[in-house]
């Protein structure tokens, strides 16, 4: 895999308030995990095989309680992973593992173009940019295969499957996401859903299970490339009936409402410890502001740096838990960056969040919360939105 060449800096800037936008999602690594273990009945198959249909999906909480009035809401955390491509450092099992060790669900934002083959790349089209290009690295075939297993097993385990679109393209050129029209990004959707529904004619794989799901029912969100494009995608995205984005910048700890008919879940700005200045909840971001953009700093540095962003990422969750219950937001890559460290950090700020005591929090998916806050009386919810960033929840409107 060879690591993205542009990085790109959107919201505060560096230094007094500081809310980077994460531009990474290149993978590196050798060897394929198959600790996907979980299994499922055969379903009706779809298309070429690629994927079928199951029936419901398992492991979903029960149906949503409608909030009554003045009642203080659960305290909502949705952990979501970009790219989603298991390239043999584990980190995708690791974190599913973690996730069923405390029964709980994440949001999976797979990249279409982790199962295309190079030796395929001119299948791929991207809007404004040459044919086979691509910002991120294609995988090798062990690497498809093992992605595979792992979208398969996570989806089974009750985790939502959305869509990191494909050749991540980001910078202010005229092949960014960022000036993508909508007819554009409709076309970089289909494309990607292509990718996911058609990988066993593109590889030519035949001794792997389909997935185990719809995607044309299953994928209802998904977050953009840098951060990018999202004005011009949310026209499409309600024509597809998506029901969420992820893809906004630089967000408050404030409960989320509307773009468009669709549910806007930003990154959010939360405290960054020993700093006068905000952090977007990222663990890139958390890295740029660590070590300027450098992925392979010096290594003496890495365990304050660890302590600090797992204390960044807990202080936002604490922040929200003890005053306006704002669902809290935290986006990841699948990667090693300085050691590893913000994969430990993330880690340790999901096992604190998850902690049992708290039986009031729940981890779920972005799909997952959209069927709590669609099930809310709206009034209820607006009485939440005018609670402020760290605004004690008093029960009063």
């Amino acid at each position: 895999m060879r690591e993205i060449s542009r990085r790109h800096i959107v919201g505060l800037g560096l230094g007094a308030a500081a809310a980077l936008s994460v531009t990474g999602c290149s993978l590196s690594g050798a060897g394929a995990s198959d600790t996907v273990g979980t299994q499922v009945g055969r379903g009706k198959p779809i298309g070429d095989g690629s994927t079928e249909f199951t029936g419901k999906q398992p492991h979903q909480p029960p149906a949503p309680e409608k909030l009554e009035p003045g009642q203080k809401p659960p305290q909502f955390v949705v952990f979501s992973w970009d790219g989603a491509g298991e390239v043999g450092n584990g980190l995708f099992p690791r974190f599913r593992k973690l996730a069923e060790d405390h029964n709980a669900s994440m949001t999976f934002f797979l990249s279409g173009l982790y199962l295309l083959p190079e030796s395929k790349k001119r299948m791929y089209r991207p809007p404004n940019n040459r044919v086979g290009a691509s910002d991120i690295g294609y995988l090798s075939d062990d690497h498809i295969r093992a992605t595979l297993k792992n979208v398969r097993a996570a989806w089974l385990e009750g985790h939502e499957i959305g869509s990191h679109f494909n050749g991540h393209f980001c910078g202010t050129g005229h092949g960014s996401v960022a000036h993508w029209t909508p007819a554009q990004w409709d076309d970089e959707i289909e494309q990607a859903m292509s990718f996911v529904t058609k990988w066993r004619t593109n590889t030519g794989f035949t001794d792997l299970d389909p997935l185990p799901f719809d995607y044309s029912k299953e994928l209802v969100g998904g977050r953009t490339p840098c951060l990018l494009g999202q004005d011009n995608l949310l026209p499409t995205a309600r024509k597809r009936g998506w029901r969420y984005d992820a893809s906004s910048p630089g967000g408050l700890q404030i409960w989320p409402d509307k773009k468009h008919g669709v549910w806007n879940f930003p990154l959010q700005q939360m405290p960054f410890p020993g700093h006068s200045f905000e952090v977007l909840s990222m663990d890139y971001n958390i890295l740029a502001n660590q070590s300027k953009n450098s992925t392979k700093a010096p290594p003496a540095n890495y365990p304050g740096w660890r302590k600090q962003a797992a204390e960044a990422y807990i202080s936002g969750f604490r922040r929200a838990y003890e005053t306006n219950r704002a669902p809290f937001f935290i986006g990841n890559h699948f990667e090693q960056w300085n050691g590893g460290i913000y994969m430990d950090a993330v880690e340790e700020a999901f096992k604190h969040i998850a902690d049992d005591k708290r039986k009031d929090v729940r981890l779920v998916s972005f799909r997952q919360l959209c069927d709590w806050l669609d099930a809310q009386d709206p009034q209820v919810l607006a009485g939440l939105r005018r609670l402020g960033v760290g605004q004690q929840f008093t029960g009063r409107g």
